[in-house]
């Protein structure tokens, strides 16, 4: 693995990210998160892995949880809420030959990732080499909509740049519910409860290239639905 602290040149009206840096993968998962006022996603990357607090969110989506005093008292509040992660749809992972794409295994070759301000996109592109020796270029661009603000969209590209003759590639598609969000033990007993495991399954459809999930909180009541479509070209 080539691993080196990534840096940020000075730009207008973009911030960009010029190599991986491990150790501050969770603050620019942050840095490079996309909003809307409705749904927000951190910038974590594509294909899932490495990542340190994956997050999916919706304003206003939240869960409940009891707030238990050693001793009560008149206006103590009954019951807590927590903003919490919502179904992940950002995810591709891919299969470059045997290996899957991971930037903490093989060679990053080289990795630059611009979140453009005044456009409102997440752009990325990432040469890779895997550990059998075979190399991609990944470029990625994401957005989440100002105009249906209900959407975001995801545009992934994989190109062979070795001349070691035809290379396997296979792509996958998630939609994730319930991913883990807590990095290590949390000194606060409520947060575990309330961001484990919060949403319930209640319908999930999938035909070809589209995807349902519906889910619903277990204490407030919320439901909420992802879908997912598909474009895929050669």
């Amino acid at each position: 693995m080539t691993e080196g602290r990534a840096h940020f040149p000075v730009e207008p009206w973009s911030l960009t990210e010029v190599g991986v840096d491990m150790a501050s993968l969770g603050v620019h998962e942050s840095v490079f998160a996309l909003a809307n006022g409705h749904i927000g996603m951190r910038g974590t990357f594509d294909e899932g892995e490495p990542i340190v607090v994956p997050g999916t969110y919706l304003n206003g989506f939240f869960e409940e949880r009891p707030q238990p005093y050693a001793e009560a008292g008149y206006g103590f509040p009954e019951m807590g809420q927590t903003v919490v992660n919502v179904t992940d749809g950002k995810l591709i992972r891919l299969l470059v030959g045997d290996s899957p794409l991971d930037l903490q295994y093989g060679d990053v070759i080289a990795h630059r990732r611009t979140l453009d301000l005044r456009a409102g996109v997440l752009r990325r592109v990432t040469d890779w080499r895997s550990p059998a020796g075979r190399e991609v270029r990944v470029t990625s661009t994401r957005l989440v909509s100002l105009v249906r603000r209900s959407i975001a969209a995801i545009e992934f590209q994989v190109e062979c740049t070795d001349d070691q003759g035809d290379l396997y590639i296979a792509l996958q598609s998630d939609l994730l519910a319930n991913e883990d969000v807590l990095p290590g033990p949390s000194g606060d007993p409520r947060a575990g409860s309330a961001l484990a495991r919060p949403l319930q399954s209640e319908l999930h459809v999938g035909r070809g290239r589209h995807a349902v999930l519906v889910h619903q909180t277990s204490l407030s009541r919320l439901r909420m639905a992802a879908g997912m479509d598909h474009d895929a070209r050669s």
